[in-house]
């Protein structure tokens, strides 16, 4: 009877054991199966939420290093599909000419020229460079110069002279050479600039020359004769920037310098005889 007594006591201790267990297990389970189902918020929901919450922390970290962002954007000033500025500043490029005033300290007021390498020479304190910078960062690049033996100087920068927008006409025009690109201009337009067309012109294959990059042009031709037949300027492009026309020769101006005048002028009009 002991020993009976002995084991009834045990399994019945080893029962309560395991169900304290079974219990322990499943009020352990109950609250995160409660906080997965209980939320409400369908999963795009969940998924834009999220999706919003880092676009925030990416613009409050680029505004902590003083650069407000937009997101989509190209450092929030352009289309990330062309990748460029919306309203590109000018940058300093070799041969322009920039005026330096210092308020507290007029002794330093320069006015300097951007070198061939680059390079401008600043009064007292060395050279630095300046091509490619647009004049914000030249004026906190100077301070920054002048910042070993001026306290915060205090500094402002002037485009004083650049190289002007301009493009070059050649060939058969009655006065070829570099002109200024004054506002909006077209191909027909820039002919007549130059002084128009020659008699020798062959105006139904004007060429144009544009510039890619250092090494690479594009060359497009244009049948002027057509567009001013037509009394139609649609197809008539405008310039760039260091656009160069080229009009060509007509094949019977090419052969009429060795062909005597006399017979020329049969040929050209025999009804005279």
């Amino acid at each position: 009877m002991n020993a009976i007594n002995i084991n009834v006591v045990l399994w019945t201790a080893g029962t309560l054991i395991l169900q304290l267990a079974v219990i322990s297990f499943a009020q352990q389970r109950i609250p995160a199966t409660v906080s997965a189902s209980g939320s409400s918020t369908p999963p795009a929901a969940r998924a834009a939420a999220e999706s919003s919450e880092s676009q925030d922390r990416s613009v409050t970290v680029d505004s902590a290093k003083g650069k407000i962002t937009q997101p989509g954007k190209v450092g929030g000033k352009g289309d990330p599909a062309f990748g460029g500025e919306r309203h590109p500043l000018y940058r300093l490029s070799k041969s322009d000419t920039i005026e330096l005033n210092f308020t507290f300290s007029p002794d330093f007021n320069q006015t300097v020229t951007v070198q061939p390498d680059g390079f401008v020479v600043l009064k007292g304190a060395g050279t630095l460079f300046a091509a490619g910078s647009t004049l914000p960062e030249m004026q906190q690049a100077v301070a920054n110069a002048y910042r070993a033996f001026l306290h915060e100087p205090e500094v402002t920068v002037f485009l004083r002279d650049f190289d002007k927008p301009y493009f070059l006409a050649s060939g058969e025009v009655t006065r070829p050479g570099k002109y200024e690109l004054r506002g909006d201009l077209t191909i027909a337009e820039a002919v007549a600039v130059a002084g128009g067309l020659t008699q020798q012109a062959l105006h139904s294959q004007v060429v144009l020359f544009r510039r890619v990059s250092t090494d690479i042009a594009e060359s497009h031709v244009i049948d002027l004769k057509k567009m001013l037949n037509s009394h139609n300027l649609q197809e008539d492009m405008h310039l760039q920037p260091g656009d160069f026309i080229f009009v060509p020769q007509s094949r019977i101006s090419k052969i009429r310098k060795f062909v005597p005048t006399n017979s020329m002028s049969w040929y050209m009009n025999p009804m005279q005889f």
